[in-house]
């Protein structure tokens, strides 16, 4: 897409990232920001950052953790305040605008962070304080050092001057394509929306989301017509709904050839250089491939570690799926003879299936799934129960987009909000064609004793938005993501840590999702949707019967689920575990064979995300490390066996957990952590009772 030229600069005064903000918690403030801020902000920032990081490095004063790490904690202020805003804007309210400003800051970042980790004189202060660690007699100082220590090593501290400067270029060519790979995604995820001619097409489809269908085309000039936009996944939503098998494979084939059709979005050839640079970067820096780079800092340590997880688990996935598929072979040779299933049936004939054996649809159930509601009287309800946290709607504060909600969090309030504060917590909750879709939790402040900084924290999800009056029906799966993503929320909010590297959710990516998988289950709690399933005309009550259809039929389609996940991070292991200088010369190609050579090439299941739309590896930070939903899933079922062992959603079982997991960063080994709720190491049977797979 053409470029939109820089903005013009604004002035120091008038900027408002220039000082401190000064609302509540130093909220960021939404109604002074524009454009046009950001670029004079990095700019001024990455200076006043290089000022003060050169001033740390050429002290002539003996390295001490305090003048040389506290200091290096308290230092980029300016850059911090501008980079949380922005990065969160690019993913959840983006224009072209951004997406130039983007371009021009991500290589100049990059250069930026590299003479930092590449900065001789300031590596030696660090390496003799590190070298010297066990002097320290605080264990957060002591993490902390070698967090440092590692981080510097890990960027290319140790390489000789040659070397560095090849890095450099390949970290800057990197920030550039990775940029473009989002642009591109964005681009071709909204122009493959999916227009259908007339309401018919949308059999099965409840009015509120047939009305948001009509929205959405009026809104792109296509009145009377309805509009189909593709979430991030393969497999979309509606799918499950349509009763049109054209209009299905319509959206189904939409889906699958995002950023893969030979035109101005395509992202193979960013796909092929961004993993040849990887393996580049991991050779320099002393590693096989990039897999072993990554991992070697995560919680499964190797590449053999998680290959072992994945494709162990691979065959009886495998023949799960399968026999899921020959289910819905047998419902359409009943129901529509000489019907064969093909990839756009299956979430239909599932969906039909799954009717059948637990008598419920989605559409019945959603209608006792408001979005408020399980909101208020389900996510914030357990909170309370577990926690003993209230959070109250802050309407005073401003915000990025007018669906954004802000809420103000307690600690042991009463009801009237007179308990101690601890944060805030941002909800963006609806899709719109500015936010990339999905769903995932990130900072607007970090919690910092340092500091004197409480967190503010956002939740982010892609619901359908109903027209003006209708409400906001969700289904099930939506439910859990809400529990999810405030799983992730809870632990930033209740960080209790000095120092803001080691803060909140910034721990492994095997480990992060821990929290918020355990929470997925409290969804599931008869006390929680005793109260917030309610039928949103009638305020009645979901009928036990249903409630407990809902529970049993929770494993329904697990062989689906777990092989279009596990097909995704086989796939991302695959690409990353290329050693340097491999040649491959076709994308689509590599993806069909890297998916037969694993055993998980399905005909009817495509990978969770094909290639060429897989953002959470390629801009997304999760490079050889999708794998860590099922390794974190693994930790999530074990710890919510022993809630379950221990009573279930009480304020004990809460404390415990936050004392243990959610309050310490990275403070602690991760399996400590665990090991300290769990009172054991790791058991993964109850992951496979959780999937239903044993």
């Amino acid at each position: 897409m053409p470029k939109t030229p820089a903005p013009a600069t604004a002035s120091k005064t008038d900027n408002p990232f220039f000082t401190p903000s000064p609302l509540a918690y130093g909220t960021p403030p939404f109604d002074r920001i524009t454009d046009e801020h950001y670029l004079p902000a990095f700019e001024e920032g990455m200076r006043q950052h290089a000022a003060e990081v050169r001033t740390i490095a050429d002290s002539k004063q003996p390295p001490t953790f305090a003048n040389t790490i506290e200091a290096l904690e308290r230092s980029g202020a300016l850059l911090t305040r501008v980079s949380k805003v922005f990065f969160n804007l690019t993913e959840s309210n983006t224009n072209p605008k951004i997406q130039a400003i983007q371009s021009t800051v991500a290589p100049l970042l990059a250069a930026h962070q590299d003479t930092i980790y590449l900065d001789a004189p300031l590596f030696a202060r660090i390496r003799a304080i590190h070298d010297a660690r066990a002097e320290l007699t605080e264990p957060e100082q002591q993490r902390l050092i070698e967090r440092y220590h590692t981080n510097f090593v890990r960027n290319g501290a140790l390489l000789g001057p040659a070397d560095q400067a090849r890095l450099r270029k390949i970290n800057e060519e990197q920030s550039t394509l990775t940029t473009k790979f989002q642009e591109r995604l964005l681009a071709d995820t909204k122009a493959l929306a999916v227009l259908v001619e007339n309401k018919d097409q949308l059999r099965g489809l409840d009015d509120s989301a047939i009305s948001a269908a009509a929205d959405a085309a009026a809104a792109a000039g296509k009145p009377g017509k309805f509009l189909l936009p593709l979430q991030l996944p393969s497999s979309q939503g509606v799918l499950s709904s349509l009763q049109d098998r054209a209009t299905r494979q319509r959206v189904y084939e939409a889906s699958l050839s995002r950023c893969d059709r030979g035109n101005e979005n395509d992202t193979k050839e960013l796909v092929l250089r961004l993993a040849a640079l990887r393996a580049e970067r991991a050779q320099l820096l002393g590693y096989p491939n990039h897999a072993a780079y990554v991992l070697a800092d995560q919680m499964a340590g190797t590449p053999a570690a998680v290959n072992k997880m994945l494709t162990g688990m691979a065959p009886a996935i495998v023949q799960k799926a399968n026999t899921e598929a020959a289910e819905l072979q047998t419902w359409l040779d009943q129901n529509e003879p000489g019907t064969r299933l093909a990839p756009w049936d299956w979430s239909f004939v599932a969906e039909q299936v799954r009717k059948q054996r637990y008598d419920f649809d989605e559409a019945e159930v959603k209608q006792y799934f408001e979005l408020d509601s399980v909101l208020q009287n389900g996510v914030f309800f357990m909170a309370r129960q577990m926690y003993g946290i209230e959070l109250h709607e802050r309407k005073d504060l401003p915000v990025y987009h007018p669906d954004v909600r802000v809420f103000e969090v307690f600690d042991g309030a009463t009801g009237n909000g007179d308990g101690s504060s601890i944060g805030l917590f941002y909800a963006d909750y609806y899709a719109r064609p500015e936010k990339r879709g999905g769903a995932w939790m990130d900072n607007f402040v970090d919690q910092s004793g340092l500091l004197g900084q409480k967190p503010v924290v956002v939740n982010v999800l892609s619901i359908g938005k109903p027209s003006a009056g209708q409400p906001t029906l969700v289904t099930f799966d939506e439910v859990t993501t809400l529990f999810h993503e405030f799983g992730h929320g809870v632990h930033g909010l209740f960080s209790k840590v000095r120092y803001p590297m080691i803060s909140g959710t910034s721990v492994p990516r095997d480990f992060v999702e821990f929290p918020s998988q355990f929470h997925e289950d409290f969804a599931f709690d008869p006390a929680v949707l005793g109260r917030c399933a309610r039928h949103w005309q009638t305020g009645a009550p979901m009928p036990k019967e249903l409630i407990e259809k809902v529970r049993r039929a929770r494993t329904f389609g697990q062989g689906f689920g777990s092989l279009e996940y596990i097909e995704a991070a086989l796939l991302d292991m695959a690409w990353h575990s290329l050693p340097a200088g491999t040649e491959v010369k076709d994308v689509d190609a590599f993806e069909a064979e890297a998916l037969r050579k694993a055993g998980v090439a399905h005909a009817l299941v495509p990978p969770r995300y094909r290639t060429t739309y897989f953002s959470h590896v390629w801009p997304g930070g999760y490079s050889a490390g999708y794998y860590a939903y099922l390794w974190s899933e693994a930790l999530a079922a074990d710890a919510f066996a022993a809630v379950m062992e221990r009573g279930g959603m009480t304020g004990e079982n809460g404390a415990a957990f936050r004392d243990a997991v959610l309050s310490r960063g990275l403070t602690r080994e991760p399996m400590q952590m665990f090991a300290a709720f769990r009172g054991r190491e790791l058991d993964t049977q109850a992951l496979l009772r959780r999937r239903g797979l044993l």
